[in-house]
């Protein structure tokens, strides 16, 4: 091979590397789950690199050696080695073999431990006392009730930074997942069943929280935000929720679920009826023909918040 072709090839690679690199970097400028702002996300983030970088140890040899073999053995350069009989080598079994297994290896232990880590049902320890967040989807809306402070909100929340947010997730219609990219885990809402999600936010500011369920009609506008503010701010919010003159009861509920009440503007309400959350639940259940149904019913005024239990759909982003 001429000095001249040999400067060319390499040349050649370099560009080609420098091209995959600025692709790669222009399209990560827009991704929010590598740039967490909570403490779930920012875990799981370390988790999506170390994994990118243990494959790219496959992957970039492979790109590498096709656009160096595609130039060293051309047709035209006659001074390539020909072995047309090679058949063996152990060190080339060993790389090919070993490399691999150890990825799976090391990638295998680091999700393990992090599944564990971050399992969405496990609540965050923190010096603040955590805030219960009733979440209720509806077939293009979310709602958010803070059964502590007796106030809930039409697609928008708003919370504390640096506050553990426990959530109890249904849904009043379709199957949704749940998923603030900013902070963390995607969690499924299910109707007549209950889950749960975990997360807290590190950083004061306002993040997008979508419907990552493809669920029809309303799928399009199930868009929220999730407000992080400080403690003094989260409480002046409240003072200024229950000022509204509106409030939120069962059947209030049900007009938000109406297939002719799509995408509710953010509405505030400054009561809400008692164990909402556990009425929707049960009334799914009705309609889903769970023989737990009945019983449950019966126990409901001694047990509004134990017995809700039956069910748990998972699920998230490790």
């Amino acid at each position: 091979m001429s000095s001249s072709v040999k400067k060319k090839g390499i040349k050649f690679l370099k560009g080609t590397l420098l091209v995959l690199m600025a692709i790669f970097a222009g399209g990560c400028k827009k991704m929010v789950v590598l740039e967490s702002k909570g403490a779930v996300g920012v875990e799981q983030a370390f988790l999506i690199k170390i994994a990118f970088l243990l494959m790219l140890i496959v992957v970039l040899p492979v790109f590498v050696m096709v656009i160096w073999f595609s130039i060293r053995y051309r047709a035209s350069n006659t001074k390539a080695t020909f072995k047309p009989k090679w058949t063996h080598s152990n060190a080339v079994e060993a790389v090919v073999w070993g490399v691999p297994v150890a990825i799976i290896i090391v990638l295998g232990y680091i999700t393990w431990e992090s599944t564990h880590e971050l399992n969405p049902y496990k609540p965050l320890e923190s010096d603040n006392k955590a805030i219960e967040i009733d979440v209720i989807s509806t077939d293009s809306d979310w709602l958010f009730v803070y059964p502590e402070y007796g106030v809930a909100i039409v697609n928008q929340m708003v919370f504390p930074v640096n506050t553990p947010l426990n959530f109890r997730l249904t849904s009043g219609s379709v199957m949704t997942s749940f998923f603030i990219p900013a902070l963390g885990s995607q969690m499924y809402a299910m109707a007549g069943m209950q889950t749960k999600l975990h997360l807290m936010a590190n950083e004061v500011g306002v993040f997008r929280g979508h419907n990552m369920e493809y669920s029809g009609n309303g799928y399009a506008g199930m868009n929220f935000n999730a407000i992080s503010t400080t403690q003094e701010g989260f409480e002046n919010w409240l003072k200024g929720v229950k000022e509204s003159t509106d409030s939120l009861s069962v059947d209030r509920f049900k007009d938000i679920n109406s297939m002719f009440n799509m995408n509710h503007p953010v509405t505030s309400f400054s009561a809400v009826e008692p164990d909402l959350f556990n009425k929707v639940v049960m009334e799914n259940m009705h309609w889903m023909g769970m023989p737990e149904h009945s019983e449950m019913e019966e126990k409901y005024g001694d047990e509004p918040k134990g017995s809700m239990h039956m069910m748990h759909g998972h699920g998230s982003m490790h």
